[in-house]
């Protein structure tokens, strides 16, 4: 929850977490001002196949469709680990949530749960 991390905060997380990727399996940044650049960031982890994370939590980050197109789309690449993705009080609108949702709708993404409002 909110440790004042920016965008900037998720490029070292990121570099840090594609070094040893396999370990981390919850990661929470809501309440911070990641927006779309630091979840573009975080996408570069997701697509990783050696990437374990199965829940993240991106409440009031302050990410919008953009945000969403990018998640999508780094899940798409690596479809086997994120069940759960948390992304309620964001700039959302419904074309991004239709692309997020879309993908908890196929069985072949391991999605489950996606949290929005």
């Amino acid at each position: 929850m909110r440790c004042d991390v920016t965008d900037e905060g998720c490029s070292a997380l990121a570099s840090a977490l594609r070094s040893n990727p396999s370990h981390l399996r919850e990661l929470s940044l809501s309440v911070n001002k990641i927006r779309d650049l630091g979840v573009k960031r975080l996408c570069a982890v997701l697509e990783d196949p050696r990437c374990k994370l199965e829940k993240l939590w991106l409440m009031k980050c302050d990410v919008t469709d953009e945000g969403c197109s990018a998640l999508a789309s780094a899940l798409r690449s690596n479809p086997s680990h994120l069940r759960e993705l948390n992304l309620i009080l964001n700039n959302l609108r419904q074309s991004g949530v239709k692309l997020l949702s879309d993908l908890k709708d196929d069985p072949r993404y391991k999605l489950e749960t996606l949290y929005y409002l």
